[in-house]
């Protein structure tokens, strides 16, 4: 026994006592409410218990515990001699509520507060989550399990570092390209599961924050396979439009004056994107005549495709990283036009990094932004050339991309010939 605890301050005790009870009324009133034995009283005691126990020494905490697991057998044995249930969520219910209400006892507030709020939701939403459950396919379970696997056990144990003598492969640099379209492709999956068709405007507009080469790939093969390719147009815009902006967010936190170099460029960029957008919309709502395609979902995460993307980030990530090596300043500029094939917000930020180090200047770190933005909006054509099917879309799809381009490029030329971004930079020095 702690004979410590006689000494305590009043205070102290008092809030633990008050936290440990509030926690037994919120998941006691759950199960009251959903007419179980165990109740608000019990459920209080339980927690109060727990916190007690803890004050009185460690010894008690098990055999405390013990008491709550013959509190539970008792009420499973009372339950079947009536006919009735095995009170299994209700008994597991009440075991966690007296940990919570030990680790109150030694002082944490968070974890016990927060472990009774999400206990309560899970107890409250039955109905929903057995509904959610009962709905999922064989093909959702996998992928999400090969999700898990490929974030959370295969990530951790590669290495960051190179391994090769060149260093030129860092496998953990590869493999974050594979997480990143897998999660993009589960993700659309889910808008589209939930939202439908609207599901696939939300998944290119979160996906082009993230990845915009990786959700162009998977929006490209997800709309062909769901008879709606000529929805591609569209939700390319959107992906560089979100691409396109965050670059811009991106050079201005890490060097603020890379922005007059790259504001021009990718707001006009921007504009055309959304004015084709603007186009779309205006005539797919005019076409009454063209019945609502029906989605057909195929599975969450294609692991032929994502590994196959791997292969393509390692390959011109190498490209990048000598061009750099042997070219110097002009070498950023390339990596920037190879790296936005991939990943553009990666190159944005490496070569803004280097900007604030003195390494490059603003100007040329925007440069790179906007060559990096452009590359990844030019890798659009052949993933869509690969997957669709459709000509006609395809050629649509081609010159209205090729337009938001040629505009960018025509924002710079003017740019260089006015020399705007120097006269801004010197301004703001």
């Amino acid at each position: 026994m702690n004979n410590d605890f006689i000494h305590y301050p009043v205070g102290p005790v008092a809030l633990k006592m008050t936290v440990a009870i509030g926690i037994g009324m919120l998941i006691g009133m759950e199960r009251k409410w959903s007419h179980k034995e165990a109740g608000i009283r019990t459920f209080s005691i339980v927690a109060l218990l727990g916190m007690l126990s803890t004050l009185a020494g460690h010894d008690f905490i098990i055999v405390a515990m013990v008491g709550v697991f013959l509190l539970a057998i008792g009420m499973n044995a009372r339950s079947l001699m009536a006919n009735e249930s095995v009170e299994i969520t209700t008994s597991a219910a009440l075991i966690a509520n007296y940990i919570l209400g030990v680790l109150v006892g030694m002082g944490h507030i968070f974890t016990p507060v927060a472990g009774a709020i999400v206990i309560t939701m899970l107890l409250a939403w039955k109905t929903e989550l057995n509904k959610f459950a009962g709905g999922l396919l064989p093909s959702e379970i996998r992928s999400a399990i090969l999700l898990g696997l490929i974030g959370f056990v295969i990530f951790p144990v590669l290495p960051n570092r190179y391994v090769d003598p060149w260093h030129l492969f860092n496998p953990s640099d590869a493999w974050i390209s594979v997480i990143a379209i897998a999660g993009i492709g589960f993700v659309n999956y889910v808008f589209l599961r939930v939202f439908s068709t609207r599901g696939l405007y939300l998944g290119a507009i979160f996906g082009g924050l993230v990845n915009s080469t990786a959700t162009v790939a998977e929006v490209s093969s997800r709309v062909q396979s769901a008879g709606t390719p000529s929805k591609i147009t569209t939700l390319s815009s959107l992906i560089n439009i979100s691409m396109f902006v965050r670059n811009m967010l991106l050079a201005a936190i890490f060097v603020p004056l890379s922005l007059t170099a790259t504001l021009i460029p990718l707001l006009a960029m921007s504009c055309v994107a959304a004015l084709w957008i603007w186009r779309d919309y205006s005539l797919e709502k005019a076409d009454v005549t063209t019945p609502q395609a029906t989605i057909k979902l195929a599975s969450p995460i294609s692991l032929t495709k994502v590994l196959w993307f791997g292969v393509l980030f390692i390959i011109i990530q190498a490209a990048g990283i000598l061009l750099t090596r042997y070219f110097g300043s002009l070498g950023i500029l390339g990596t920037g036009f190879f790296g936005g094939l991939i990943s553009s917000a990666s190159t944005t930020v490496a070569a803004a990094t280097m900007a604030a180090h003195g390494q490059i200047s603003p100007a040329v770190a925007g440069s790179a932004a906007i060559i990096s933005s452009m590359a990844s909006a030019l890798i659009d054509l052949p993933i869509v050339w690969k997957t669709i099917h459709d000509k006609k879309i395809v050629r649509t799809f081609t010159y209205k991309l090729l337009s938001i381009i040629l505009v960018g490029i025509t924002m710079i030329v003017l740019d260089r010939v006015f020399q705007l971004s120097e006269i801004f930079v010197s301004y703001l020095q």
